[in-house]
């Protein structure tokens, strides 16, 4: 006689509906790793160093010696955002090089002056560039000629690098960049990228790009080239619809309108695969986070449901509403420079000081009789439960934001900077599921005390806009990490009993995320 399954397996291979969502998440998965190994199909990919800055290569497998591209990557980024470019470029037969700035990705040099000193700050960038360009231009899969692309950031580094080297660099791309001071002939051969929906102050440099190519007075259009490859005079600027600052980088007509321009500088008529991954990506990441459902149910049981409707929407409300206000005008009180890394001293204050001011409240309504008590956990399966809910929501989603989008492998700087982030994220989210999950409150409650944790954000950037101004780009991503591991932990805490498991490893995910992504400053030169 065959041997029972587990309780857990039962269940789970007990409902159609489980094993139907799990084959068709398994399905999509497979479909998106698919279509983004395609991208690399025929290619190699070295990584190595260019005097300390991390670089990859990326070139046709046996391929003779080809004109060599330098990809820079913008403000917070890394290699990984930058590889649809690169793969396009690869596969239509150029060697492409990404790398890391100081303070970036797996850089271990910070990038100097605290944001404050701009030069030096613009000095460190532009010296990471000529390095990576040195290397790449005595590389012997290259013919010498190198071209130059980059974003945000990148671009205008870029731009800077072609303009004080303009006999050296054949042409420059640059995408959702200012790209400076430049004129009809330095630097070589320039065109300008920008998403539809970016800022107009940027998409409105192309056209005055183009014009200084065009002769005065001359209307300029979009994706005309004005002046000569020939004698480096040439300019155009390219409007990628339906995209913003980010999605630019994925569009299918960024890539071809980098490659068209390449190739009209280099005189080559190359094509081939274009790397427009977002399809890709959506059949990846869909498909892991609807696998999470079916997978939660394999969840050990760790506790009783907590009680409902214990506790009103007022005094939910009110404690979470006075730690929305509280918090940052508490903070601007105190000194919150502390980590080397970008705004996130301030962050993880925020958080901490937020969840603390929760749990203040939340004992004070318990005192007051108001709410009811968390449930009794077991101890044995919470930490089982935790550990295998991370496996997945951490470390599944990471490895593919880490392959395929952006770098979360953190150098060993940046471990410390890891720790310090979740003293402040893990008691936030810990009292957050007190007050909101364990004593009872009503349904919504969650939501609408994590709507008021972004909206404090907004308040702490509103009173010192200066200072946080790079709080503005986080924003939007913990938006998605409170949406995607909401989703999770409402699964994973039907499940188990416990809002627990859910909040220890989103607590984890913020943490890391801003630690290894945001960049590591060094202090203020002289």
């Amino acid at each position: 006689m065959a041997e029972p399954l587990p309780t857990s397996l039962r269940r789970f291979g007990g409902s159609a509906a489980a094993v139907l969502v799990a084959l068709v998440a398994l399905a999509a998965i497979g479909l998106g790793l698919r279509g983004l190994t395609e991208a690399t199909a025929g290619l190699t990919v070295d990584r190595g160093s260019a005097g300390g800055v991390p670089i990859t290569v990326w070139r046709q497998a046996g391929a003779d010696p080809a004109p060599a591209v330098v990809i820079a990557h913008g403000f917070a980024g890394s290699q990984p955002f930058m590889q649809p470019l690169a793969t396009t470029l690869a596969q239509a037969g150029y060697v492409a090089v990404t790398f890391d700035f100081p303070g970036h990705g797996r850089n271990l040099r910070p990038l100097p002056g605290g944001l404050e000193d701009y030069q030096a700050l613009g000095d460190s960038l532009v010296e990471a560039l000529d390095r990576v360009v040195a290397a790449t231009r005595a590389l012997p899969s290259t013919t010498g000629q190198v071209a130059l692309v980059g974003h945000s950031m990148g671009a205008d580094t870029a731009v800077r690098h072609a303009m004080e080297n303009p006999q050296a660099i054949a042409a420059t791309v640059g995408i959702s960049g200012f790209a400076g001071d430049t004129g009809p002939a330095r630097p070589r051969n320039l065109m300008v990228i920008y998403g539809g929906w970016e800022p107009s102050q940027l998409r409105d440099r192309g056209p005055e790009i183009a014009a200084t190519a065009a002769g005065e007075g001359r209307a300029v259009e979009e994706g005309v080239t004005y002046g000569e490859m020939a004698d480096g005079t040439a300019r155009a600027f390219v409007i990628a619809d339906g995209v913003e600052h980010i999605g630019v980088l994925y569009d299918r007509e960024t890539l071809t309108a980098t490659r068209g321009w390449l190739n009209a500088a280099f005189d080559r008529q190359q094509a081939g695969f274009v790397d427009a991954r977002g399809g890709a990506l959506a059949l990846l990441f869909g498909g892991l986070l609807a696998l999470g459902w079916p997978l939660s149910r394999l969840l050990p049981r760790v506790g009783d449901p907590p009680p409902r409707r214990a506790v009103g929407w007022k005094p939910v409300m009110a404690v979470s509403a006075l730690a929305a206000v509280a918090t940052p005008l508490i903070l601007r009180l105190v000194p919150t420079e502390f980590l080397p890394i970008l705004v996130g001293d301030y962050l993880a204050l925020h958080f901490g000081l937020y969840g603390l001011i929760l749990a203040a409240g939340t004992l004070w309504l318990r005192r007051q009789g108001r709410g009811g008590a968390p449930s009794a956990v077991r101890p044995v399966r919470l930490l089982a439960a935790t550990a295998a809910y991370g496996l997945f929501g951490a470390l599944a989603l990471g490895l593919a934001v880490d392959a395929f989008v952006a770098n979360l492998t953190p150098a060993a700087p940046r471990w410390p900077l890891i720790a310090a982030l979740l003293a402040g994220t893990l008691p936030f989210f810990l009292a957050d599921a007190w007050l909101t999950r364990a004593i009872g409150a009503p349904r919504g409650a969650h939501a609408a005390g994590r709507a008021l944790f972004l909206v404090s954000l907004a308040i702490a950037i509103a009173l010192d806009l200066e200072t946080l101004f790079f709080l503005i780009i986080i924003v939007p991503a913990i938006l998605a990490v409170f949406l995607v591991y909401g989703l999770f932990g409402a699964w994973v805490e039907r499940r188990t009993g416990s809002p627990w498991p859910a909040v220890v490893v989103e607590a984890v995910v913020i943490a890391w995320a801003v630690a290894v992504t945001f960049p590591v400053v060094g202090p203020v030169v002289g």
